[in-house]
């Protein structure tokens, strides 16, 4: 029998000869037979299609339809298709909960899977597929730790609920639990809310984290233009689902890897957009963990920096009324890329995964006229939303490694009052519940950061229940964990150093004035240096309850927030 029976007419750059190709891999291909692959498959670029499709979130309950068409695309346009499964959290009914915990580590299990599987299969490229939230830091993040040729793929948006004749999310039920616990919500309207906010399959409907992250895709380069702002249960959704799978296999025939595309320009473009759609504050913890992966020099402050100059031109909740649906009606992200574009506020050089340049990927869409787009949510660069950026990073006497704040509401705000202590989120929760809070309160939750929790508890809980019990404007929040994308209000998260780790916050007792200074970016508490030692000297680190499994792990893994909270200890900079 000739050797050329056990060859196959396939690129020697691809990685999966290695279980395709010779008569030694005959075990290997029988296994594939088994699966229904076939000589013209062996022949072909195998391309893997992670999908973290689960019945624990509507973010994901859809993937696999969604993913189905990809496979469609990746068959149709050549290539060997590979789907394989990895988890996913949901971050809305964790929230509030001891598991909102697995959040953050489930970004890092994420990308630890598929580059497991992407390693041993010997996969040739990838199309990623993601709904919730840590889905899409960690599908990017394995795409650039592999360096495979990759192509993203977001799940799309759930629609909006409708009540009382207004948009609706699952915010609107968080928030709604804060005013039934003051009194202004009855029972049968809370639960007429909540009946109505979700109603079916996709990723939370504002600009919260999933579409920030989606919408960040696209701006970086990972995902075409146009991708990210298709509902979830739109024709269009699978149209675009089709196209990433043959895309996938164009990507690996161009050897077309993130790192032809990532560079620290194209970090630029992400924060920029992130920052004029007001976007969500855990968009700075995965770029910046992102960024790290990549090798990119980018810094906490550089999100300050580009904010300071890029303004707040899409007002989409939590912010304002509308939704990522309202976006995509009049063209979807690329009509924000276009406008800042235009302004100069954007790299048109940057490389995207289709091969061409954003400027030159924008000229191939049908979109409207910037003249001929009629719509209340979306303003011009020269008379913007807000003359900044949503996001801005605090620092001082509390958080000499930076804090972030997304602003939703006046752009000047200061507050200073006094702090009110809480080891942990639900003693926060309940000082809320209980009408405890007052006007000029500033809440303090510490102990929550990346290493403590372990994982950063998103608190959209607590915050929701502030701005429920109508302290919008008159309560600070300020914590070393994180935020949702749906939190609302002068919240600042991810103070650095943490409690855990001995920083500042972890020294504040209760009482001390503390001040938050949105123009000057200042986040102090007024207690000298000298009082602030004084209390180091008598602090103890707090124990941890976990001493075995997963979250006794990622305790002693994580990173600072300041620099992604990132596990890889070649990465990490404490």
């Amino acid at each position: 029998m000739s050797s050329d029976t056990f060859d196959h007419d396939k690129d020697e750059r691809l990685q999966s000869r290695d279980v395709t190709e010779g008569a030694e891999k005959a075990p290997h291909r029988a296994m594939f037979r088994a699966m229904g692959f076939d000589d013209e498959d062996f022949g072909s670029p195998m391309i893997g299609v992670p999908n973290p499709a689960a019945d624990v979130t509507p973010c994901n309950v859809h993937l696999d339809d969604v993913a189905g068409a990809a496979l469609d695309g990746v068959d149709e346009n050549g290539g060997m298709p590979i789907e394989f499964g990895t988890i996913t959290i949901s971050d809305a009914i964790s929230m509030g909960t001891e598991g909102m915990k697995a959040s953050l580590i489930s970004r890092e299990v994420i990308a630890d899977s598929v580059e497991l599987v992407a390693f041993g299969e010997r996969i040739d490229g990838l199309v990623t597929v993601a709904g919730c939230d840590k889905n899409l830091p960690g599908m990017m993040m394995a795409a650039v730790r592999t360096d495979l040729p990759t192509v993203f793929l977001y799940g799309g948006s759930i629609l909006p609920g409708e009540h009382e004749g207004r948009d609706v999310s699952i915010v609107q039920v968080f928030e709604g639990v804060g005013a039934y616990g003051t009194g202004d919500m009855d029972a049968d309207e809370l639960d007429e809310l909540e009946r109505q906010a979700c109603p079916g399959a996709g990723s939370c409907g504002g600009m919260y984290t999933a579409n920030t992250m989606a919408s960040i895709s696209e701006a970086i380069g990972l995902a075409p233009l146009g991708s990210a702002s298709a509902p979830a249960e739109d024709e269009e959704r699978y149209e675009v689902a089709q196209r990433a799978g043959e895309l996938g296999v164009e990507v690996v025939e161009e050897d077309r890897r993130p790192s032809d595309i990532i560079t620290r320009e194209s970090f630029e473009n992400a924060i920029a957009v992130q920052t004029a759609i007001g976007g969500s504050t855990n968009g700075v913890l995965h770029l910046l963990a992102l960024a790290r992966e990549a090798g990119i020099d980018l810094d906490i402050e550089d999100f300050d920096e580009i904010s300071r100059k890029t303004p707040k031109i899409a007002d989409l909740q939590p912010g304002g009324d509308r939704m990522m649906s309202d976006l995509h009606e009049i063209g979807g992200v690329p009509v924000i890329v276009r406008r800042l574009l235009e302004a100069g506020l954007l790299h048109g050089d940057a490389m995207t995964v289709t091969g061409r340049t954003l400027e030159e990927e924008l000229e191939t869409l049908d979109l409207p006229d910037d003249d001929e787009i009629d719509a209340d949510f979306l303003y011009s660069v020269d008379e913007p939303k807000e003359d900044e950026g949503a996001i801005k990073i605090l620092s001082g006497n509390l958080a000499p490694d930076g804090a972030v704040l997304k602003v939703t509401g006046d752009d000047e705000f200061y507050h200073e009052g006094p702090a009110r202590i809480f080891e942990n989120e639900e003693d926060a929760m309940a000082y809320v519940q209980e009408g405890h809070i007052e006007s000029g309160d500033v809440i303090v939750i510490r102990n929550e950061g990346p290493k403590a929790g372990p994982g950063m508890r998103e608190m959209l809980g607590v915050t929701a229940a502030v701005v429920g019990a109508g302290h919008e404007d008159d309560v600070a929040l300020i914590t070393d964990g994180r935020f949702s994308g749906g939190t609302r209000g002068p919240m600042i998260g991810h103070v650095a150093p943490e409690a855990y780790v001995g920083g500042p916050i972890a020294f504040l007792e209760d009482g001390d004035t503390v001040t938050v200074d949105i123009p000057e970016r200042d986040l102090e508490v007024d207690v000298d240096d000298a009082e602030l030692e004084a209390r180091r000297e008598e602090w103890d680190q707090p124990e941890q309850p976990y001493d075995n499994g997963v979250l006794a792990k990622y305790t002693r893994d994580f990173g600072s927030a300041a620099n992604g909270a990132v596990t890889n200890p070649g990465l990490r900079e404490e």
